[in-house]
């Protein structure tokens, strides 16, 4: 059986309202192609309610945060992102293909295959923040990163089965996207909703 969804949006520690963190995405803007299968999965959410729809503009892979800005120094958050660029820019453009949604137990995503690139890329940010802090200083566990690109967050506690049927009548091909680019962002979370400022991008080759 389907673990039942619940709330995403519980306060996680260090957070709280108009509170900022430094945090690494990929980020899928003009993927016109991935837009048109999000919003087709989207639709089919529309009469079951329990969601909050992630905005094309801001979608995002989150990929490796760093910390919050009134614990990090610009200069600290401008130095990891020199290394970042230098990191990355080693690795290929990742060619990122997504087709069927999971319920993970907060929200609805899409996992990306192959889920090596998106390893690869992180592996790089957690060396480029460590380069900078410190071994000891870079956060989130190493072996715990699930990849994936959320399109609904979950806002009440709710079974999984009726949405999940809701999903599964939704058939379109897999879509394949290319990302140039890791972005270090300014992220805040108000309003029931993950949105940002860029403070630098690193490239990939």
């Amino acid at each position: 059986m389907t673990p039942a969804l619940r709330d995403h949006w519980w306060w996680r520690p260090g957070w709280r309202p108009d509170r900022r963190f430094y945090t690494w995405h990929l980020t899928f803007e003009g993927q016109d192609s991935l837009h048109h299968l999000i919003e087709a999965y989207q639709s089919a959410l529309a009469d079951l309610g329990g969601f909050d729809l992630i905005p094309l503009r801001w979608l995002h892979l989150t990929t490796q945060g760093i910390g919050f800005t009134d614990e990090i120094s610009q200069h600290e958050a401008e130095a990891i992102a020199d290394a970042a660029k230098h990191s990355l820019r080693d690795l290929p453009p990742a060619d990122l293909t997504f087709h069927r949604p999971v319920a993970r137990q907060e929200a609805l995503a899409f996992p990306p295959h192959p889920a090596d690139a998106v390893h690869a890329i992180r592996a790089a940010i957690r060396d480029a923040i460590a380069t900078v802090r410190g071994p000891g200083n870079v956060p989130e566990a190493a072996d715990q990163f699930q990849p994936h690109l959320s399109f609904a967050y979950v806002n009440r506690d709710q079974p999984a089965e009726p949405v999940l049927a809701a999903l599964s009548g939704v058939d379109l091909p897999a879509v394949t996207v290319t990302v140039q680019a890791a972005s270090l962002i300014v992220l805040q979370r108000d309003g029931h909703l993950y949105r940002w400022e860029t403070f630098a991008q690193a490239p990939f080759s």
